[in-house]
């Protein structure tokens, strides 16, 4: 009714408008891990967008960003970008669950990781010597592992674009690191998303540590957790991939269990944990007794009105 085509994601749907220079992306509370839709989280899509909103800011001295307005607490209205289809995963230490984690792929003997030659005898959950980029295919079925090289010579990137986005993606690593650290918490790994505006520029899209593109642990635990061979306590969505992960194979069963009511509201309050460490500013539910459809729709129809 908004004059808007919609395309719907794991976890953003994404509006654009035929004639505009923008694009309205709508954070859901739908989590997703193994290219799968798992659960649907309370909060958590204002969550998401409110902290990338936050990260956006503090980062903009670094790289550009897509983001023009929020006109809602679930809404970010960014401007319109070809988006590079490789994913710029950074990685401060070796873990993760997925089929493209470093872990997974190393526990499985593998050495010759995106490029990168891994030492023997690294430990589970360990901090890496450096922080390292890890790229990624955006693929529709599955994402892939990638080197610098090969993205270069699939003609997935120019090199000299690859390049600049992988030193910016570090950049941004290590910004993110210093304030996480500040607040008590260790950014491990995250990703980041690249795109060109109309007018050739560069810019960061899509989401930034948020708690769903980014893996949290706690800063005061993880010593000596780590030194007793313990998973470091997390504050992001890894508590329901390792659920999962536990309970049945989240790539090749057809029907997953569903996650029980007890794990779900320890993921939103692990959300708004988040939020709050991060931010230092108190969370509050936008509307919390009105229909959040209608009112993304009264927002997002103000700020349309208002712009044309």
């Amino acid at each position: 009714s908004l004059g808007l085509k919609k395309l719907e994601g794991k976890v953003r749907d994404v509006y654009t408008h035929p004639t505009g220079d923008f694009v309205v992306l709508v954070t859901t509370d739908r989590v997703s891990a193994f290219d799968r839709i798992l659960a649907s989280i309370p909060c958590k899509g204002q969550v998401l967008s409110q902290v990338s909103a936050w990260w956006f800011s503090k980062t903009s001295d670094i790289i550009a960003n897509h983001v023009l307005a929020s006109p809602d607490p679930n809404v970010v209205i960014g401007k319109k970008c070809q988006v590079f289809p490789i994913e710029f995963v950074v990685r401060g230490y070796i873990t993760g669950t997925t089929s493209t984690s470093m872990w997974t792929n190393y526990a499985k003997g593998v050495r010759n990781y995106c490029g990168l030659v891994l030492p023997e005898g690294l430990v589970q959950n360990q901090k890496l010597a450096a922080n390292v980029v890890t790229p990624t295919t955006k693929e529709t079925e599955h994402d892939r592992l990638i080197s610098p090289e090969e993205i270069a010579s699939e003609g997935w990137m120019k090199k000299e674009d690859y390049d600049f986005c992988a030193a910016k993606a570090l950049e941004l690593f290590q910004r993110g690191q210093e304030i996480a650290l500040a607040h008590g918490l260790l950014l491990v790994d995250t990703k980041y998303e690249f795109g060109r505006d109309a007018a050739g520029n560069i810019l960061l899209v899509d989401e930034i540590h948020t708690p769903d593109s980014s893996r949290y642990w706690l800063a005061d635990s993880y010593p000596a957790r780590f030194a007793a061979g313990q998973t470091p306590n997390s504050i992001d969505k890894d508590i329901i991939r390792r659920w999962y992960n536990e309970h049945c194979d989240p790539y090749k069963d057809e029907t997953l269990p569903k996650a029980p009511a007890d794990l779900i509201v320890t993921l939103a309050t692990r959300y708004i944990e988040l939020y709050e460490r991060i931010t230092g500013v108190a969370f509050e539910i936008g509307v919390p007794d009105g229909n959040p459809i209608e009112r993304i729709h009264s927002n997002l129809s103000k700020w349309l009105q208002e712009r044309a």
